[in-house]
């Protein structure tokens, strides 16, 4: 299914282009149908069933009008004021869309501004939506400094994951295809054990699989639930590769495009031109891409993937974006420059939180692979923590769990329809004999059940 992507290169006609971009969602996909009944040539058929499909989802994360959002936000910040909401809009603060003409702002759009705004996250008048921010950099900050003393740093976890499906998705008595995440052995990741099983796996991935899970097929039963429960450890040793000793020579592997989203626009090429200036150093090409995006992109939550049709020029045009954007554009830029750059996703998980993120990989001979989070870089950054801006280049710290080395893997075994998410895997993937599950059909939960420090 994934090889269908590339045709989301081909721009759409002006037509469906204009009706998407004032929101006229239901009349774009009339026009795309009506399109579809005549012979086209390939390429633009498929883009325009992909964009059927994009159109569907855009909708759906947009769901405050103007009036809502400012409503919203009244009662979430202290004196807001409408002045406000317009400046963030004008200044693409906020991610919003146009619905049928009038402005929307996205379902997230409180959690965004306490994560991103400083002055609004000092006026948040439910002090609870700061906690987890707060804590995980004070506990990041601790661990980065254990880690550098002892000059690594270890942990087991234990972490459950679960799927269900909406009651009103359900179709009871039909075949269902699931795939959860697990962790890939190799890289940070050792001891992988898979603890526990709902049901009895079809397929557990192989242990070095680049989008590893465990797969189950079953006759789907009213209110079912499928989980995995599993263990790791992730060993982090400190790095501070001297600029000094870069090799001059270095490998071309993990350089090329990957239609769609690793694309070489000329955009792309003359923003990493000016970035990285006449600097012939790879590691100092490395660094120069990694002080634009955690000093210049902000960051910001995001419509799901599919609906953006190149992930790196989102984020290198808007300036913004989250952290799977940030990264895609960080190894997009590395790659153009010669500097073998690769994906790394999965989970945060810590004692305080665990969520999906995304972060990058990059080649410097004669040190290997390097780390780089540039939104959690960015963070640093924007909160004035250099230490912690500065550790992020080159190390992560040891709270992963990695489950996707490739981006826009295929799953195996590979399912019929496309995928909600067809570039990442980190919170599961499902669907029927008859058709796809999408986001909103889904729920999906992840639980750390416990964490140890080993080292």
């Amino acid at each position: 299914m994934n090889e269908n992507l590339k045709y989301l290169e081909i721009e759409l006609p002006e037509d469906i282009g204009r009706l998407k971009a004032c929101g006229d969602f239901e009349r774009a996909i009339r026009v795309i149908d009506r399109r579809l009944k005549k012979e086209l040539p390939t390429a633009l058929k498929k883009r325009l069933e992909l964009e059927k499909e994009i159109l569907e989802i855009i909708p759906k994360s947009y769901i405050y009008d103007y009036d809502e959002a400012l409503e919203l936000l009244q009662n979430s910040f202290k004196d807001f004021k409408k002045e406000e909401l317009d400046e963030l809009w004008e200044l693409d603060s906020t991610d919003w869309y146009y619905i049928n003409g009038k402005v929307h702002f996205k379902d997230d759009i409180v959690a965004n501004l306490v994560k991103t705004v400083p002055q609004l996250a000092k006026r948040v008048i439910d002090k609870r939506n700061l906690v987890d921010k707060e804590g995980n950099f004070s506990l990041l900050n601790e661990t980065i400094t254990k880690m550098k003393k002892r000059g690594k740093l270890g942990y087991k976890i234990r972490i459950k994951a679960f799927l269900k499906i909406n009651e009103d998705a359900e179709k009871v008595g039909e075949k269902i295809r699931v795939h959860l995440p697990i962790p890939i052995e190799g890289a940070q990741i050792k001891n992988v054990k898979l603890l526990d099983t709902s049901h009895t796996p079809k397929v557990i991935g192989d242990p070095t699989y680049p989008a590893r899970t465990v797969y189950f097929e079953e006759d789907y039963r009213s209110k079912e639930e499928f989980y995995v429960e599993y263990e790791y450890e992730n060993i982090m040793e400190y790095v501070n590769p001297d600029y000094s000793n870069t090799l001059g020579a270095q490998p071309t592997f993990y350089t090329e495009e990957l239609s769609p989203h690793i694309v070489f626009t000329p955009y792309i090429k003359y923003l990493t031109v000016e970035v990285i200036g006449d600097e012939t150093n790879p590691l100092k090409k490395a660094r120069k891409i990694y002080d634009f995006i955690t000093k210049k992109i902000m960051y910001s939550f995001v419509r799901p993937y599919y609906a953006i049709t190149n992930i790196p020029m989102y984020g290198a045009t808007s300036l913004k974006g989250d952290c799977g954007i940030q990264a895609l554009l960080f190894i997009t830029m590395c790659r153009f420059a010669g500097i073998p750059a690769r994906w790394q996703a999965g989970l945060y998980s810590n004692p305080l939180s665990i969520g999906n993120h995304d972060w990058a990989q990059f080649y410097i001979a004669p040190f290997g692979w390097l780390y780089a989070d540039c939104s959690f870089g960015g963070a640093a950054f924007r909160e004035g923590d250099m230490d912690r801006w500065n550790f992020y280049f080159g190390n992560l710290e040891p709270f992963r769990m990695v489950s996707i080395l490739d981006f826009q893997h295929e799953l195996n075994p590979q399912l019929k329809y496309l995928r909600k998410d067809p570039y990442d895997n980190q919170s599961g993937e499902a669907e029927y004999e008859s058709g796809p599950l999408k986001s909103e059909d889904l729920i999906t939960e992840q639980r750390v059940i416990e964490i140890e420090e080993i080292i």
